[in-house]
């Protein structure tokens, strides 16, 4: 099975940036997409044998998230049940036979960590729902989770150590996430490779530059970790200030 995860930076602008020719030639199981910055309709988005599925912010243009599945879920939920952080589209979960998939796209600390109080909940509100999805059966977590896990996950570690993405803090509770059985995909499979990103600041020529951080994840249960077949970052891939992430799994 083939699952991407993509933050799109807007879907309708990603749509004229060639987003359906990648949808296309992808030929993914699953697709989830991160900050889509619409509600469904606002954009001809249809692909042939996929089900689709959309949680959009309260608020216009902001946050949201989708999944495309050429696989029937049995069950889907958007949010976590929490008035106070289901507002903002930011997780969907799609339930199958043998696991559960989470798509999530983790509030931002933003400059200045004006919100990393609030970011700091949601951490402990997010890994009690995925802790409580875990005890029926096998999750996947994927999307944009803010955050660049360790020093080789990020170009500049020690200029950015009290910036948005890169605190103490929120690693920390990175940590707390994958201790509590998950599996980082990808360093699972390359625990030392480096300068391997999947978003670039548009400032100072960054991409083409390589000047990066790795914040987009598949994260599974631990209990897959035999499982895995492929964990990849398509960094080639335009559209957006994000690459497409990739999972092979089962």
């Amino acid at each position: 099975m083939k699952l991407v995860s993509w933050n799109v930076n807007g879907l309708r602008a990603c749509i004229n940036k060639g987003f359906n020719d990648f949808f296309t030639a992808a030929a993914a199981d699953i697709v989830c997409l991160q900050e889509t910055k619409m509600q469904q309709g606002q954009a001809e988005v249809n692909f042939p044998g996929y089900e689709q599925f959309w949680h959009s912010a309260e608020k216009k243009g902001y946050s949201g998230t989708a999944v495309f599945t050429k696989h029937q879920p049995l069950s889907v939920a958007c949010g976590m049940g929490i008035a106070e952080h289901d507002q903002e589209g930011r997780i969907i979960t799609l339930e199958f036979d043998d696991f559960q998939l989470v798509n999530v796209y983790t509030p931002n600390s933003q400059r200045g960590l004006t919100r990393l109080e609030y970011r700091m909940q949601w951490e402990d509100a997010f890994r009690g729902h995925v802790g409580r999805l875990a005890a029926n059966k096998p999750v996947i977590i994927c999307g944009d989770l803010n955050v660049a896990h360790q020093e080789i996950d990020i170009k500049n570690p020690a200029s950015n150590k009290n910036n948005a993405g890169f605190t103490q803090q929120e690693r920390d509770k990175m940590t707390e996430l994958l201790e509590s059985g998950l599996t980082d995909s990808f360093r699972h499979l390359y625990p030392e490779r480096r300068d391997a990103y999947s978003w670039w600041s548009y400032m100072s020529n960054a991409r083409e530059r390589n000047i990066g951080w790795r914040i987009d994840y598949f994260l599974v249960s631990s209990r897959l970790d035999q499982e895995i077949r492929e964990a990849a970052i398509l960094p080639e891939v335009m559209g957006s200030d994000h690459c497409p992430v990739v999972l092979e799994i089962f």
